[in-house]
């Protein structure tokens, strides 16, 4: 300012201009008074008085509200801009006044400005942003309403539709219902007529048989009268399987075998092509053919369904080399059955491995494979789920070392290493690091399994849930210690002497949802395990047979508890010491068993089996070796609901209670009432009228059985599969005709002891079934009878010494 004194007019009239307005404008933005006009003239009054060279940018500001702003002298100045033999000109003020006028008026004024003036035309603008507001709220009340009325829409159009199908499952309901009640009443009226003529046919066969002197009990030539002969059921009219739907077709064939369906491919070109089906041929089954089919035709099969097999079963086939590497032809091949094939080697297991990576099932029990095969399983077979090695004696430790190779074995879920006794500890060991997946473990017949091995192996293996060791004696209650950090749902010991009351106290406490327990011939095993196992929520399976120290205080302690109410399976056979009074709160304590096996539980009377009946869901039962007699089956008849039913060497039962137990049963499918000698033809007929759905029975060691009763059996039990009549001496060549003709399905047929039956009969008959056993010699003393069917001597006293060694035997064990 003191250099303005000597300024030319010019400059002062700048500074007049424009550092005035400064001063001014600052003084009003800084102090906002209430009246700006009176302050305004205050400001130019009071710098009029103090003069032009005094005038800054702050002092019409309050001294309160002045910013503390250091001020720069001009030798500063001068030093800053490197001015120091220089003087500020004129010219270079005018230019640092005139931009810093400009930019303060920039930044300011015009900020100041827009507040101040109203903007033009604000009612407009008003509008058009009060318009836009209504119009957006408006498509949001529309979008509310609509989502709502959508939504509302919706579920009404599922209820309506929910509701319609309700109506029309309840009209086809109510009409299946009529329909089937309908078929009832009719079939109901046509059985018991077909009845009534059966029983008539059967009068009068008996008393044609009864009327004859002398039969030829060997025949070189049997010659089938005609009077006998069976009318065909026929209504006149032929049916084709060809005109049933494809799917029905395909269902029908897949019950046939791989033999049956090649025979139905020859009756006729229709039939043929229905053969062709390739969803029949994904399943292959060479094992029940294994000696009709020749080697080549094995080959052409595989080579024209190579795309399609899926499963194939060779066990028990002694094929050639050539055969089986033509298995490698199957590229989509899933499932590979090949234990018990005498000529299976390594170089085979090569050429299937490399051409059939799918694999995911693969049985190589009881073959001569090394440890060359066991390289290749992890090479090769990566998704390898399920793998058998039972009975395979040829690999060592270091094989089960290689399963760890390549990608490894590491999905593997079911193992079997039944039989290998050559497996140590380090083998165990090795199957832990190669197979940490493994669920379902089972070894069979293994003496050499001891406590380390099964530790060595769960170190790893905790997914473990089942465990199978029957034969493996050396196995103690440390293993059930071991497993603890297993989540076991299955186990299964059989055969073992060292397991006692303390493995149960591991299961109630670390295997809360075990399902199925298998203790069989367990003999340590008290009441005490009983006790322990009654808290098990989830157990459905009990198994201990032979555990002869159980009583009935355990028995009762089990179905005081809460696994009684899930129980499906119980099986205590050989108990002696079970008797009547633990057997009443069965039926009030397990609603959902299905199966109950009570064999030799000589303590069992006729009461207990009274106890037993009121068990609604019980389906099978087995009381054979009881004492029981006619009265229980008496009994059991009013049950209604029974399929199978065990009577073996219940000594007490006549025909007059298996024809009581059967007139009420007449959805019997099983009934073994073997070695009962007191047993006669007449419950064959019996059978016959009554149990026409019978698939099982077992007549051996029934002496009095004919042939006029079996031929009743054959014509009205045509779904017989399994049929046992060892010891049935009067049994002749006729049986087997009847056999022939009426039971179209049977599959298994044991007739040892049969003197009458020729070996041609036998032979032939062979040809018809599945698995045949044939014995033309002597029965054995322990029948009680010879081979004419007449009692031995002393007879009584043979049943009472071999029931009196038997009790002996079982209480000394």
């Amino acid at each position: 300012m003191a250099s303005l004194r000597n300024a030319s007019p010019r400059l002062r009239n700048y500074f007049k201009e424009h550092y005035i307005p400064q001063a001014l404008l600052c003084g009003l933005l800084v102090t906002c008074p209430k009246d700006p006009l009176k302050y305004l003239e205050k400001m130019i009054i009071l710098i009029m008085e103090n003069g032009l060279e005094h005038i800054r940018w702050d002092m019409c500001i309050d001294p309160s509200m002045r910013p503390m702003i250091r001020r720069l002298s001009e030798t500063y100045l001068e030093q800053l801009f490197g001015l120091d033999d220089q003087l500020m000109t004129p010219e270079l003020m005018i230019k640092a006044c005139t931009f810093y006028t400009g930019n303060l008026v920039k930044t300011h004024f015009c900020t100041w400005r827009d507040i101040t003036i109203p903007p033009v035309n604000e009612s407009e603008v008003l509008a058009k942003k009060l318009e836009i507001a209504n119009n957006y709220n408006d498509f949001r009340c529309k979008r509310y309403l609509f989502s709502h009325w959508h939504f509302y829409v919706k579920d009404q159009k599922e209820r309506l539709k929910a509701s319609l199908a309700r109506l029309q499952q309840l009209f086809y309901s109510h009409r299946l219902i009529i329909s089937l009640s309908k078929w009832k009443d009719k079939a109901r009226q046509k059985c018991l007529r077909r009845e009534n003529k059966l029983l008539l046919e059967h009068e009068i066969q008996l008393n044609k048989w009864k009327s004859k002197q002398k039969i030829n009990i060997i025949e070189e030539e049997f010659v089938f009268p005609e009077e006998n002969v069976p009318e065909p059921v026929s209504d006149g009219s032929e049916f084709d399987i060809s005109l049933l739907p494809e799917s029905a077709i395909l269902k029908i064939f897949f019950y046939l075998t791989l033999r049956d369906v090649i025979i139905c491919g020859q009756v006729s070109h229709s039939w043929m092509l229905m053969t062709q089906a390739s969803s029949l041929w994904n399943n292959i089954d060479f094992s029940l053919v294994r000696s009709m089919i020749p080697d080549k035709y094995i080959v052409s099969i595989l080579q024209r369904w190579r795309l399609n097999v899926l499963h194939l079963n060779f066990r028990g086939c002694a094929l050639r080399v050539k055969t089986l590497k033509s298995v490698s032809l199957c590229k989509n091949l899933q499932e590979l059955n090949v234990s018990d094939c005498p000529t299976l080697t390594d170089e085979s297991m090569k050429y299937i491995s490399e051409s059939c990576p799918g694999v995911l099932y693969l049985n190589l029990s009881n073959t001569s494979i090394t440890n060359r095969t066991m390289r290749l399983l992890p090479r090769h077979f990566h998704n390898l789920q399920n793998l058998s090695l039972a009975y395979c004696r040829n690999f060592t430790d270091k094989g089960l070392q290689y399963l760890s190779l390549g990608n490894g074995c590491h999905k593997l879920l079911y193992l079997d290493l039944s039989g290998c006794t050559q497996i140590s500890v380090k083998g165990f060991r090795n199957i832990a690091n190669s197979c940490t997946g493994i669920m379902h473990l089972t070894i069979n017949d293994m003496p050499t399994l001891t406590d380390n091995c099964v530790k060595a192996l769960v170190e790893k293996c905790s997914r473990i849930t089942s465990v199978v060791f029957i034969g493996a004696p050396h196995i103690s209650d440390c293993s059930f210690k071991a497993l603890s950090t297993c989540n076991l749902r299955k186990i299964r010991f059989e055969g073992n002497k060292r397991i006692t009351d303390a493995c149960f106290k591991y299961i109630d406490k670390t295997y809360p949802n075990i399902s199925h327990i298998y203790m069989s011939n367990c003999r340590r095993i008290t009441d005490g395990s009983l006790k322990s196992l009654s808290p098990l929520k989830h157990l459905t399976v009990l198994n201990l047979t032979n555990c002869i120290r159980l009583g009935d205080s355990g028995l009762r302690h089990f179905l005081d508890g809460s696994a009684s109410t899930k129980i499906r399976e119980l099986n205590l056979s050989n108990c002696t010491h079970l008797s009547d009074a633990s057997l009443y709160k069965l039926s009030d304590c397990c609603p959902n068993l299905n199966y109950l096996s009570l064999r030799n539980c000589v303590l069992l009377t006729n009461i207990g089996v009274d106890h037993i009946v009121n068990i609604f869901s019980l389906l099978s039962i087995d009381l054979s070796g009881t004492v029981i007699s006619n009265e229980a089956l008496v009994a059991l008849s009013r049950h209604k609901k029974l399929k199978e039913l065990s009577l073996s060497e219940c000594y007490n039962i006549t025909d007059a209670g298996i024809q009581a137990f059967c007139k009420g049963s007449l959805i019997l499918e099983h009934l073994d009432v073997s070695y009962c000698s007191q047993l006669s033809s007449d419950i064959i007929k019996a059978l016959a009228i009554y149990c026409t759905n019978l698939t099982f029975l077992s007549i051996a060691g029934c002496p009095m059985i004919t042939d006029s009763a079996m031929e009743i059996l054959s014509a009205k039990c045509h779904y017989l599969h399994i049929l046992d009549v060892s010891g049935c001496v009067l049994l002749t060549d006729k049986m087997l005709q009847h056999l022939q003709r009426g039971c179209k399905q049977l599959r298994i047929l044991k007739m040892q002891y049969c003197t009458l039956i020729s070996q041609e009969a036998a032979k032939k008959m062979s040809s018809v079934v599945q698995q045949q056993e044939y014995k033309p010699d002597d029965p054995p003393l322990w029948f009680g009878y010879d081979r004419e069917g007449k009692p031995l001597e002393e007879q009584q006293n043979i049943k009472y010494k071999r029931s009196h060694l038997n009790s002996l035997r079982r209480s000394m064990q």
